[in-house]
Parts: C-alpha cells; sequence; structure tokens
C-alpha cells in the first residue's frame, strides 16, 4: 500500500520548492541556449535524452513500459499535446522574454481545472474556485495586453500568444491523461509516452522547418541539454510524481504558484530582463487565482 501523508512535512517542502526552483529555471536556460541550438531541435533532444533516462530508470526499477495494456492511442495523443506544448515554448522563447512566458505559461492550471468538471462530476468547482478561475484568466489578459503595441517590442505578442497555446496544450494534456486508460498507468509510463512521442515528432519537424543543428557543441551546450533534460525532465518530473503518491495533491498544486515568481527572479538575475509593474500584477493575480482554485470548500480524500 502506498504510505500517504495527510500533511506536507519538511521533506515534501523541501522537494517541492526544489522543483519549482528546477522549472522556473528550465525557460531561462532554454532561452539562453537559443543563440546554440534552434529551438525544435534543443526541445527533440531535451525530450529524447529524458525518454531515454525513463527507459533506464524503469528498467532498474523493474517497470514494464511495453506491455499492452490498451493505453497506446491515449500515450500518443497524450505524446502529441506534450509535443505542440514544448514547441509552443521553445518558439514563443525567441520572441519574448523569458519571465513573461513562464508567467503566462500558468495558465494551464485554470484549464485543467475548467475541464475536469465534464471529466469527474466530483470535480465541480465551487463560487469560490470559479472567482480564481476568473481571476487566473483576468491576470493573463493583463500580462498578454503589454505585448500589444508596446514601443520597442516589436512580435513579442507572438511570443505571448505561443505561451499561452503552451498553457492550453499543457491543461490539454492533464486532461487527457485523467479522461483515458493513462489515469490508471504508471507515472514512468504516461511520462515515456509524452517524451518518446514529442522527441520523434519534434525530431522530424525540426529539419521541415529549416533549421540547422550546431556542428560543434560545446560545453555550455552539453551542459544546458543535461539540465533540461535530466534534471528537469527526468529527475524532477519523477520526484512530483513520487510527492503525488504520496501527498495531498491539493496542497501540492497550491505550491505551483512559486514555480512563475522563481522565472521571474532568474530572467531578472540572469538575463537581465525587465520586470514591469504590470506583470508583476499578473504575477500576483496568477498566484492567487491557483491559490483559490485548489481551495477546497467540502472536506473530501485527496
Amino acid at each position: 500500500m502506498t504510505d500517504r501523508r495527510a500533511h506536507l512535512d519538511s521533506r515534501a517542502v523541501v522537494l517541492l520548492l526544489a522543483c519549482c526552483l528546477l522549472w522556473g529555471l528550465q525557460q531561462i536556460v532554454a532561452k539562453a541556449t537559443l543563440p546554440s541550438m534552434p529551438p525544435m531541435a534543443q526541445a527533440a533532444v531535451r525530450s529524447l535524452v529524458a525518454a531515454a533516462a525513463v527507459w533506464a530508470w524503469s528498467a532498474w526499477r523493474g517497470i514494464p513500459l511495453f506491455q499492452r495494456d490498451g493505453t497506446g492511442a491515449a500515450g500518443l495523443l497524450a505524446g502529441l499535446l506534450f509535443a505542440g506544448e514544448f514547441l509552443c515554448i521553445y518558439v514563443g522563447l525567441g520572441y519574448t522574454t523569458a519571465s513573461r512566458l513562464v508567467v503566462l505559461l500558468y495558465l494551464s492550471p485554470f484549464v485543467v481545472a475548467a475541464g475536469m468538471p465534464f471529466i469527474s462530476r466530483a470535480e465541480r468547482l465551487a463560487p469560490l474556485q470559479v472567482g480564481g478561475l476568473v481571476l487566473g484568466f483576468g491576470a493573463v489578459v493583463v500580462a498578454f495586453s503589454e505585448g500589444w503595441g508596446a514601443a520597442g517590442q516589436g512580435q513579442r505578442w507572438v511570443g505571448d500568444l505561443l505561451a499561452v497555446l503552451a498553457a492550453v496544450l499543457w491543461g490539454a494534456t492533464t486532461l487527457a491523461i485523467r479522461a483515458t486508460r493513462l489515469a490508471s498507468a504508471s507515472a514512468e509510463k504516461t511520462l515515456f509516452y509524452q517524451l518518446a512521442v514529442s522527441a520523434i515528432a519534434l525530431g522530424v519537424a525540426s529539419p521541415l522547418a529549416g533549421e540547422t543543428w550546431p556542428a560543434r557543441w560545446g560545453a555550455a551546450l552539453w551542459g544546458s541539454l543535461f539540465f533540461q533534460s535530466i534534471v528537469v525532465a527526468f529527475a524532477s518530473y519523477l520526484v512530483w510524481f513520487w510527492l503525488v503518491r504520496h501527498y495531498p495533491a491539493t496542497r501540492l498544486a497550491s505550491f505551483t504558484f512559486l514555480t512563475p515568481l522563481f522565472g521571474l527572479l532568474f530572467g531578472w538575475l540572469l538575463l537581465g530582463e525587465t520586470v514591469t509593474p504590470r506583470l508583476v500584477a499578473a504575477l500576483a493575480g496568477v498566484a492567487t487565482g491557483i491559490w483559490l482554485v485548489n481551495r477546497r470548500t467540502v472536506p473530501r480524500r485527496d
């Protein structure tokens, strides 16, 4: 039986903070790597290396990945949605700042919250949670509006739009997993589907889009790809899945607002990106909205 805790202990809090920090840093590292490797190629390598790591981990742990269990079609769908999400993220980073993108990307929890009642009646939203949805969407509109017609910002709105689309695809991936047989599959198999399918899809899309892969791979590029694939896409995701199995999901989800906060901080510190008052206000709205959406007005089991 799974040993579940009713509350977050110090170990869970430390692991959660580490995951949020890594997820916030991910987009900054990816943007900094764009001059060395184009976006789709970078995303394809990330997925490929992480998929290989998940396969090795599963083989060591004796977790079957290739047995027939009726999850193939759902796995393909989840993988294509995952590929679309990261295609939008990595291409979007070429148009907008990483700090803006990571804030807009956290529209995803609201997409999931809005869609879950159609999958499970037990996930119906209370009025307070509906208020959180409205607040979160409004905050994203505030952030997005800053990219329209701003002097000297060029096509930043394109990157903002891709970030919003990535958030919708991220939410759609979660909903697809919950609504199909993947809901009963192991976390490792579900993650492997997403990584393997996206590696193939993005690997094919990269040359079709005319991307040129680097002839020489320096230490900085290797380090970036190791961080993105092994540290983030493999290790942090498995830690998150472990946390979900052992701690209340709603309490875990309320911590995710820290990710855009870390993204904003790292974008300012490492890339020198401008943090505007409107973006800070949008971040506050997103964080508050996530907190409200994850509140339960009626006690029930996680």
